[in-house]
C-alpha cells in the first residue's frame, strides 16, 4: 500500500488510457476545425456574427438532449462500446462536410451531426470508464481520461493555426486533415478496448422510472446540483478570448489564450484526480471554488497582460481540479446499472447551466462592461458555496 501513490498511474485499466486517447484524437479533429469555424464562416462564407452565434448555441444545445437518451439507452442495453463507436463515428464523419461547405446550411447540418455524435458518445464513454475501473482508482482514472482529452484541446488549436500559416489561409485544407486523427480515434476505439462482459440473465427495463430515480439517491443528485451551479459560475471560455483581445493582444495572438488554459488544465487534471481518491471532496471542491474567484477577481481588476495570464493559470487550475473529481462523484453515488443515465442528467443540466452562465455574461458584458461579467462569477461562485455547505453523508460504497 505505501507504493500506492507514486505508482497509481501503472495500475490504472488500459481500457481507460484507450478512452484518453481515443478523446485526444477526436479532440485534435474538432479542435482544428472548431477554432477557425468563426473566421472560416465569417470571412470565405460570408456569415453575419449573430448567425455564428445562433449556430453554436443550437449545437450545444442538440448535444444536450442527446445526452440524456444516450446514457439511458447504454443502461437499457447493458453495453457502452457501441453507442461510443457510434459517437465517436459519426464526429469523424462530419470532418469531411465542413471542408465541402459552400454555403452556411452545410456548415449547419455538419455542426450539428457533429454535436449529435458528441452527445451519444459522452454518457456511455463516461459510463465505461467507471465500469472497468475499480472505485479507488475513479478519480485518477477520470483525471486521466480528461488530462489526455485537453492535451488534444490545445494540440488541435495549434496544428490549426500551424497549417494555416503553412497553406496560406487555405481553411479547406487543413478541414481535410483534421479527418484523420478523427478517423484513428474510432480505429484505436474499436479494436483497442473490450467492453466488460455483463450478465445476459439480468432483464433489462427502462431506466428512467420512478423508482429507478429514487435509487440515484441524494448524493447523487447532490452531485448534479453542485455540478450545474459550478458550471454557471464557469461560464464560456469564449469570454476569456474575448478579455484577451481588450489586453491588447495582438489578434493573431488572442486564439493561444486557449491553449494557455488548456495547457494548465490538461497538466492538473491528473495530478488532482489521483488526489481526490485520498482525500475529502468536498475539500477539493471548495479549492476548486476558491481558485475560480481568484480567477474572476483577477480578471475583473485588469486588463494587463500579466493580470490575464494569471486569471487563465487560475481557470485553468480550477478545471483541472472539479471536472475529473465531479466525473468520479457521479461514478461514485450511483448504481452501476444506472451509471449511463446518471450521466446523462449530469451533463445535461451542467450543459444547460452552461447556457445559462454564457448568456447571462453575454449580458452583462454588453450591459455594464466586461469586468461585471467576471465579478458576476464571483458572485456566483458564493451560490457554489452554499451548496457545498448543504453536503449530505457521501455512500463511497453505492457504486462498488
Amino acid at each position: 500500500m505505501t507504493a500506492l501513490p507514486t505508482r497509481v498511474w501503472s495500475q490504472i485499466p488500459r481500457g481507460v488510457w484507450v478512452l484518453g486517447f481515443v478523446s485526444m484524437l477526436m479532440d485534435i479533429s474538432s479542435e482544428m476545425i472548431h477554432s477557425l469555424l468563426p473566421l472560416f464562416m465569417v470571412t470565405v462564407l460570408g456569415t453575419s456574427a449573430l448567425t455564428v452565434g445562433l449556430i453554436e448555441g443550437l449545437a450545444e444545445s442538440t448535444a444536450l438532449v442527446v445526452k440524456v437518451f444516450s446514457g439511458v439507452l447504454s443502461d437499457y442495453l447493458g453495453r457502452r462500446k457501441g453507442l461510443a463507436v457510434v459517437g465517436y463515428a459519426l464526429g469523424a464523419l462530419t470532418k469531411p462536410l465542413f471542408a465541402l461547405a459552400a454555403s452556411t446550411g452545410t456548415v449547419i447540418t455538419a455542426r450539428l451531426l457533429d454535436r449529435v455524435g458528441k452527445g451519444v458518445r459522452g454518457a456511455p464513454r463516461d459510463a465505461l470508464v467507471a465500469d472497468i475501473t475499480p472505485a479507488h482508482l475513479r478519480g485518477a482514472a477520470f483525471g486521466l481520461r480528461q488530462a489526455l482529452d485537453t492535451v488534444g484541446a490545445f494540440l488541435g488549436p495549434l496544428l490549426g493555426v500551424g497549417l494555416m500559416l503553412l497553406w496560406a489561409n487555405d481553411f479547406r485544407a487543413v478541414f481535410w486533415v483534421s479527418v484523420v486523427p478523427g478517423l484513428l480515434a474510432v480505429a484505436l476505439l474499436l479494436f483497442g478496448i473490450r467492453e466488460p462482459d455483463t450478465a445476459d440473465t439480468v432483464r433489462r427495463r427502462n431506466p428512467v422510472t420512478r423508482a429507478n430515480l429514487r435509487r440515484l439517491g441524494r448524493s447523487y443528485w447532490w452531485t448534479v446540483a453542485v455540478g450545474a451551479v459550478f458550471t454557471l459560475a464557469r461560464f464560456s471560455e469564449a469570454f476569456l478570448v474575448l478579455r484577451a483581445q481588450q489586453s491588447g493582444v495582438a489578434l493573431a495572438l488572442v486564439p493561444l489564450v486557449m491553449v494557455a488554459m488548456n495547457l494548465v488544465y490538461s497538466a492538473s487534471a491528473y495530478p488532482f484526480g489521483k488526489l481526490s481518491d485520498r482525500v475529502s471532496h468536498s475539500a477539493l471542491l471548495l479549492t476548486g471554488l476558491l481558485v475560480l474567484a481568484a480567477a474572476d477577481l483577477v480578471l475583473a481588476s485588469s486588463t494587463d497582460w500579466r493580470a490575464l495570464l494569471a486569471g487563465i493559470v487560475l481557470w485553468g487550475l480550477h478545471m483541472g481540479l472539479t471536472q475529473g473529481l465531479l466525473a468520479a462523484m457521479v461514478a461514485h453515488s450511483a448504481p452501476a446499472d444506472l451509471r449511463g443515465t446518471a450521466y446523462g442528467f449530469f451533463n445535461l443540466l451542467s450543459g444547460l447551466s452552461l447556457l445559462i452562465a454564457s448568456a447571462l455574461a453575454g449580458w452583462l458584458w454588453d450591459t455594464y462592461g466586461a469586468p461585471f461579467t467576471f465579478y458576476g462569477g464571483a458572485v456566483l461562485c458564493g451560490l457554489a458555496l452554499l451548496c457545498l455547505a448543504w453536503r449530505p453523508r457521501e455512500p463511497r460504497s453505492a457504486s462498488a
